[in-house]
């Protein structure tokens, strides 16, 4: 494959990749919207302690939808460790966008339920662009690629790439 065939493959990959995450992220996006307004509206809660249930709600959600849609595919062998580094860079998300809420509100005074949500929305941007990162490259690492594999198992066998030619049987002599 040429060298622009293979960025072209891993452009494409990249982007159904970015697709899914997407998908994934907008419907955790609704949960945590839709916990956070029903907080805000029928509790007496602090707007950045309401927000931080949502976002544990969405941060749960989103485990979900990553592991079974979006990182279906990638290495499954530690889910304990997987499950650990997930709930850290998702606790890192979690301060990034009730930072931006907590500045608005209680550095601004920007309090209504508008600005409440126009700077929720900000913060979940952010924390999401830090969160596809992280996640992509330290959660939900990708399995190695099958040229790769083979390339490192026949450095182990001796260091040719060659194919070993097929064994020269006597005339006469049939297989089993």
């Amino acid at each position: 494959m040429t060298e622009r065939g293979a960025l072209r493959v891993r452009l494409e990959q990249l982007a159904r990749e970015v697709a899914k995450f997407g998908a994934v992220g907008a419907l955790g996006t609704l949960v945590n919207f839709s916990v956070s307004n029903l907080l805000w509206h029928t509790t007496d809660l602090q707007a950045v302690r309401a927000n931080v249930i949502a976002t544990v709600v969405a941060i749960a959600f989103n485990y979900v939808g990553f592991r079974y849609f979006t990182y279906k595919d990638r290495d499954k062998s530690s889910r304990t460790k997987e499950l650990t580094l997930f709930l850290v860079f998702s606790a890192v998300g979690l301060v990034i966008e009730n930072g931006v809420l907590y500045a608005a509100i209680y550095g601004f005074d920007w309090d209504s339920p508008l600005q409440r949500n126009i700077f929720k929305f900000v913060g979940i941007g952010i924390a999401t662009c830090f969160r596809f990162w992280s996640y992509r490259t330290w959660v939900f690492k990708a399995l190695p690629a099958r040229e790769t594999v083979a390339r490192a198992e026949s450095f182990l066998d001796g260091g040719s790439t060659a194919v070993a030619p097929k064994e020269k049987r006597p005339a006469g002599r049939g297989t089993r």
